[in-house]
């Protein structure tokens, strides 16, 4: 192990100096493109495919597609924007696949949605498979619940979960409308069953519905009948399904705590999908959009920490410099998944799209597409 590889010398203690020798920061900045020419071969591939292609951004993903993205904003936003400019005839989709999935679900027959890496996916999202959930449901059935529960999941879910959805009277919600989802799923029955992020589901029924603590289970899909006893499934308004966000599930009570501690003044931001104790300990609670407009609407010198994913924490301070904004947790944290989708992997989508070969298209299957939509249109249809 006398050379050693940048693992093994991550365990002997040396991985800092060598990722400085190569060129890579430690505070969370990423290392510049190894092609010289690649922004230069985005933006001739951009303007050559014109008026044919649209490009959407994701809030969360790196500067450097950013900025060639025509649309910016959360997976709703963007998927919306797909599906009214129909004649976009290839929607690049610079996001994760539950993203691309909705907006092939909402786009014309004609469109072709664009993932740039077929690996950006979304863990949350993967932590609700289609057969675990059916057979939550068949025991649901069997205890005699399921007629009375409307299954509500969150945008972060597959095709085939919102699909489930839709063919089971629910709908779908996004951070922003996860209170108004609620409401109208118990105007239809007496519980929800809630997917796939425990924490947004929790959050709205504690913090916007006045149920307690007790009226909320947990649905482990892992343990037999969801670690749950039927008395258990028989009392509770809300089950919660065992799924959570990989980065918002990262903040504590300890950052808010560390974080007041050295920032005099500071108010604490964070996502919904954060966990519980996080969320009551902030001073203020907002999906991706909510997050950005109260910094962008709040007075110069204020001072914010952020929960939230990290490139979009990092663009809100350099768009901000007026204000202090610093991330919820000290350690660097970014989607990994998310990241996935780099200028490398955008132009290469974008030349080959050029070339006449279509490729990484994101397509859902007809009967899946159907009720997956339902459960949308439903949403959509929300007060």
């Amino acid at each position: 192990m006398a050379s050693g590889t940048l693992a093994d010398l991550l365990l002997l203690g040396r991985g800092s100096d060598l990722l400085s020798e190569r060129g890579v920061s430690c505070d969370g900045q990423l290392p510049p493109a190894s092609d010289p020419n690649l922004v230069e071969r985005a933006q001739v591939a951009r303007k050559a495919l014109g008026s044919r292609a649209m490009i959407l951004g994701h809030h969360y993903q790196r500067d450097e597609v950013i900025a060639f993205a025509d649309i910016t904003g959360d997976s709703f936003k963007l998927a919306q924007a797909a599906a009214q400019n129909p004649d976009a005839e290839l929607v690049i989709f610079c996001g994760v696949h539950f993203m691309a999935e909705s907006a092939d679900i909402l786009t014309a027959s004609d469109q072709k949605v664009i993932l740039p890496d077929l690996a950006a996916g979304c863990s949350m999202a993967d932590m609700a498979a289609e057969h675990q959930v059916e057979a939550a449901w068949a025991h649901f059935q069997k205890l005699g619940i399921a007629d009375r529960t409307i299954p509500i999941t969150y945008m972060n879910s597959t095709a085939a979960i919102k699909s489930f959805t839709g063919q089971n009277g629910g709908a779908v919600c996004t951070s922003s409308n996860a209170e108004r989802a609620m409401k109208w799923a118990f105007e239809r029955g007496e519980k929800i069953f809630f997917l796939p992020d425990q924490h947004l589901g929790r959050n709205t029924a504690l913090l916007h519905l006045g149920l307690t603590a007790a009226d909320c289970v947990l649905w482990n899909p892992w343990k037999p009948q969801g670690g749950l006893s039927d008395e258990e499934l028989l009392a509770a308004k809300v089950i919660l399904w065992r799924g959570h966000c990989s980065v918002h599930g990262r903040f504590s009570l300890k950052n808010v705590a560390d974080v007041r501690a050295r920032l005099d003044g500071v108010k604490v931001l964070v996502h919904p999908e954060c966990q519980n104790d996080v969320v009551m300990a902030a001073d203020v609670v907002g999906s991706t959009e909510a997050i950005i407009r109260t910094v962008e609407s709040s007075p110069a010198g204020s001072k914010w920490a952020i929960g939230t994913e990290l490139n979009l924490v990092q663009r809100l301070a350099r768009t901000n410099p007026d204000k202090e904004i610093v991330f919820l947790d000290k350690s660097v944290c970014y989607c990994s998944t998310m990241n996935r989708i780099d200028l490398p992997h955008l132009v290469w989508a974008m030349e080959t799209l050029l070339g006449g070969r279509v490729v990484n298209q994101i397509s859902v299957d007809p009967k899946t597409a159907h009720f997956a939509r339902v459960a949308l249109e439903r949403m959509l249809a929300l007060p």
